[in-house]
């Protein structure tokens, strides 16, 4: 029988956003200060007591598999959702499940209060799912709101507290994960059958979505300046060689291009002992 899980990191996706970069790594792979996504995820989860943890994978699962040392990988073929991804712990969770994007960097994540929390619900009622909130910081995120009693409301509807924007850090009880039907779900899709879906908020916590090749450049800038970040407008993976005068480019494993190279918008990594250049949009 499977070990029981604590922690779950989401990592599965088609990478669609990251264009060219999910030719070579899955988001979770890319480093920022020499460490995958998946490992910072997988710190923070540790440090708050989860040291039972997966992930679950679809894109270049071997190369995901190749940097979750200590997280057992749940390869997932047919993509299940933002929901159904979780359906990898049914059966495994004891008391609850805490769960991670793991295309996102933060140095420490408040987990140990989203668990307080979610063990105290609210009184005479527990919660089903709690999600951890920060005050809604502007741009483009979907705003969430809560009514009174703390329980956050169905996308696009407002009300009393908020606006706030879900972190990506979350309680699952063992009565949500059953819940999730067989197949594809998305987190909409539940939300309608959840008890008691609460909102936990907190005070702002470093952390970046790394969804996009910008994003990882932007990241490796503000956070590892001195090593992914360290060639200015770039982003040098821990096995690249940088070369020539580069803009706007990403380095990926094994990146050596030529020293006469003057080039833009590009990405270069290592495939079979060639060297690959292919354009960033």
């Amino acid at each position: 029988m499977p070990e029981p899980l604590d922690g779950f990191l989401l990592a599965a996706g088609l990478g669609t956003r990251m264009g060219a970069l999910s030719e070579c790594l899955p988001k979770p792979a890319w480093t920022l200060r020499g460490r995958p996504l998946l490992q910072w995820g997988a710190g923070t989860l540790r440090r708050a007591g989860a040291s039972r943890l997966a992930c679950n994978a679809h894109l270049l699962p071997e190369r995901l598999r190749a940097v979750a040392d200590g997280i057992e990988v749940c390869d997932e073929p047919e993509l299940l959702g933002s929901a159904g991804g979780l359906r990898h712990a049914l059966g495994r969770v004891e008391a609850e499940l805490l769960v991670w994007n793991a295309d996102i960097w933060a140095d420490e994540t408040p987990f140990d209060q989203l668990r307080a929390r979610h063990r105290e619900g609210r009184p005479g009622v527990r919660a089903t799912l709690s999600w951890l909130l920060v005050p809604h910081p502007g741009g483009p995120w979907n705003p969430v709101w809560m009514d009174h009693e703390g329980r956050v409301l169905p996308k696009g509807v407002t009300g009393p507290w908020g606006p706030y924007h879900f972190t990506g850090a979350a309680a699952w009880s063992p009565e949500a994960l059953a819940l999730l039907p067989e197949g594809p779900s998305e987190m909409n899709d539940l939300r309608p059958r959840l008890a008691f879906h609460q909102g936990v908020v907190v005070e702002p916590f470093p952390w970046r979505e790394v969804g996009t090749a910008e994003a990882l450049i932007e990241a490796a800038a503000a956070v590892a300046p001195d090593q992914e970040g360290r060639l200015t407008g770039c982003y040098l993976h821990p096995t690249a060689r940088p070369a020539g005068r580069l803009e706007r480019c990403v380095l990926g494993p094994g990146a050596a291009p030529p020293p006469s190279t003057a080039d833009s918008d590009a990405l270069w990594f290592e495939e079979g002992g060639n060297q690959v250049r292919l354009g960033l949009p």
